[in-house]
C-alpha cells in the first residue's frame, strides 16, 4: 500500500464495501452477500463489546492495587518496584504479542492473551502475600494486549476511510468500562473480602471475554489484510525478505505436521520484528517520536492534577475527582465527533493529528497559565476530546504508512513508545514540579510544540498534497 492514493498489491475490500456492493452493483446474486456483512457488522459490535468488557474488569481492580499491596505489608518502595515490573514487561511484549498476532492469526492470540490474563488476575485475588502480588502480575504484564490485538482486528476488517472511525468507536465503548469499573470496585472493596471477590469477577469477565471470542463467526468474515505485502522502502521490499502474512481466521485446525512446523511461526515473528526494525528507523521514527511526545505532554498534564488544584485554587480532591470523571466521559464520547471531524477534513487522518496536537497544545498553555478555576474546567473539557482524537488518528496514521497487514506488530510498537513515555513522565513531572506546581503541564505544552514543529517539517512524506487518499473500495 502506498500513499498518494496508488494501491498496494493484493489489496482487498473493506466491511463496508461488502456492504455497498449489492446497491451500488445489483444483478442476481448480489444479495448473496448481504448476509455476510451484517454478520461481519455483529462481529464489529462483538469486539466493542469485548473492549468494554476488558476495560471494565480491570478498571475495577488496578485502583484497589496500591491499597491491596500496603495491606500486605509492602514497603512504598517495594510496592513501586513491583508496579515498574509491570511497566517493563508491557514495554518489552507489546511488540513481540503485537507481531505474533500477525503470524498466528487474531483469534489464537486473543485466546491466549485473554485466558493468561484471566489466570493473572484470579492469582492476585487469591495473593496473601508479595510474592504472590508480584507473580500474578507477570502473565498480565505479558499477555495483557487484548485491546492492541482488537484494534489490529479492526483495522483488518475494514477499509482505511472506516479504519479512523471505528477504531474510535472502538477507544469509545472500552472508556465506557474504564467510566463504570472503578465505581463498582470501590464498593465491592468496602465488603468483607471485598478485594479477593473483585478480582474474581474481573477473572469472570474475562472468561466471558474468551468465550465472546470463541463464538465469533469467524468463519463468515474474511480479513483484509491477510494478502498485503508491507512496504519498507521506495522498492517495496518485504519484511524479513518475504511476506509477514496474517493467517486466515478460518484456516482448519488440525495438529502440526511436525515439530519444525510448529516451531516456524516464531522464525516468522523474528523475521517479521527485523524487517520491522529497518522499517521504523528508516521511514517511521518521526511519527513514534511523535507519539512519544504527545504521549509525555498529555501524561505530564495528568500527573500533578490533583495537587496542583489543591495548591493553585484551594479545589478539594473530592470535587478534583467529579472533574477527572467528567473529563473521562467527554472523551469517551469524543468517538462519536470523529466521524464528522474526518468527514469535514475528508478523511484526512494527518490533518486532523496536526490540528487537535496544535489544540492540545494551546490547551495546556491555557491550562498552565490559568488564574481561575473557569479557565480550567474549559481547558479540560477540550482536551478531554484533543487527546482522545489524536491517540486515534496518531494510530491510523501508523498503520497508513507501515502498512495495515502488520496491523498487529505496528499497533504493538506504538503502545511499547507509550510504555516509555508511562516511565519517562513521573520523572519530568517530579523535576518540573520542584520549580513550580504549573511545571509539569508547562513542560508538556513545549514538548507538544516540539511534535507539532516535526509533524509540519514531514508534511510532504505524509501526503503534503492535502489528501490523504484511502484504498480504493
Amino acid at each position: 500500500m502506498e500513499l498518494g492514493g496508488r494501491r498496494g498489491p493484493g489489496a482487498a475490500p473493506g466491511l463496508a464495501a461488502a456492504a455497498r456492493k449489492p446497491r451500488q452493483e445489483p444483478r442476481p446474486g448480489a444479495e448473496a452477500g448481504a448476509p455476510g456483512a451484517v454478520r461481519a457488522r455483529r462481529l464489529l459490535l462483538g469486539l466493542y463489546l469485548v473492549g468494554f468488557l476488558d476495560l471494565f474488569g480491570v478498571s475495577m481492580v488496578v485502583p484497589l492495587l496500591s491499597l491491596h499491596v500496603k495491606s500486605l505489608g509492602a514497603s512504598p518502595t517495594v510496592a513501586g518496584i513491583v508496579g515498574s515490573c509491570y511497566g517493563i514487561l508491557q514495554l518489552f511484549s507489546s511488540t513481540v504479542v503485537g507481531c505474533w498476532s500477525d503470524v498466528v492469526g487474531r483469534r489464537s492470540s486473543l485466546l491466549v492473551c485473554i485466558l493468561f490474563s484471566a489466570l493473572g488476575y484470579l492469582i492476585l485475588g487469591a495473593s496473601t502475600n508479595v510474592f504472590l502480588f508480584a507473580l500474578a502480575r507477570v502473565p498480565v504484564g505479558i499477555f495483557k494486549h487484548t485491546l492492541s490485538i482488537s484494534r489490529a482486528l479492526l483495522s483488518d476488517l475494514v477499509t482505511e476511510k472506516e479504519r479512523p472511525l471505528v477504531i474510535g468507536q472502538f477507544n469509545t465503548a472500552s472508556s465506557m468500562g474504564f467510566i463504570l469499573g472503578p465505581m463498582i470496585g470501590g464498593y465491592l472493596t468496602e465488603l468483607d473480602g471485598g478485594f479477593y471477590l473483585t478480582a474474581v469477577i474481573c477473572f469472570s469477565v474475562f472468561v466471558l471475554n474468551a468465550g465472546l471470542i470463541w463464538l465469533f463467526p469467524w468463519s463468515e468474515v474474511k480479513l483484509n489484510s491477510t494478502k498485503n505485502g508491507l512496504p519498507l522502502d521506495k522498492n517495496h521490499a518485504l519484511l524479513g525478505e518475504r511476506h509477514c502474512e496474517v493467517r486466515e481466521a478460518t484456516k482448519p485446525r488440525g495438529p502440526p505436521v511436525s515439530g519444525r512446523t510448529a516451531r516456524l511461526p516464531w522464525g516468522d515473528v523474528v523475521a517479521a520484528l527485523r524487517g520491522l526494525k529497518r522499517l521504523i528507523f528508516s521511514e517511521m521514527w518521526d511519527i513514534f517520536l511523535m507519539r512519544l511526545l504527545m504521549g509525555v505532554a498529555v501524561m505530564l498534564y495528568h500527573s500533578n492534577f490533583v495537587l496542583a488544584l489543591e495548591e493553585r485554587f484551594g479545589v478539594r480532591p473530592k470535587m478534583t475527582g467529579y472533574l477527572i470523571s467528567y473529563s473521562s466521559a467527554l472523551g469517551a464520547l469524543a468517538g462519536f465527533a470523529l466521524g464528522p471531524i474526518l468527514r469535514l477534513y475528508k478523511h484526512n487522518s494527518r490533518a486532523v493529528l496536526l490540528h487537535s496536537s496544535a489544540l492540545t497544545f494551546t490547551l495546556l498553555l491555557l491550562y498552565s497559565t490559568a488564574h481561575t478555576v473557569g479557565v480550567v474546567v474549559f481547558s479540560s473539557t477540550l482536551l478531554s476530546f484533543t487527546t482522545a482524537i489524536g491517540r486515534t488518528c496518531i494510530t491510523d496514521l501508523q498503520l497508513t504508512v507501515g502498512g495495515a497487514q502488520a496491523s498487529g506488530t505496528l499497533i504493538g510498537m506504538g503502545q511499547s513508545v507509550t510504555a516509555v513515555a508511562r516511565v519517562i513522565a513521573p520523572l519530568l513531572s517530579g523535576l518540573a514540579q520542584e520549580v513550580s506546581p504549573c511545571g509539569p503541564p508547562s513542560l508538556g505544552a513545549a514538548l507538544a510544540l516540539v511534535a507539532i514543529i516535526i509533524m509540519s517539517l514531514k508534511r510532504p512524506r505524509y501526503g503534503g498534497d492535502g489528501s490523504d487518499k484511502v484504498k480504493s473500495d
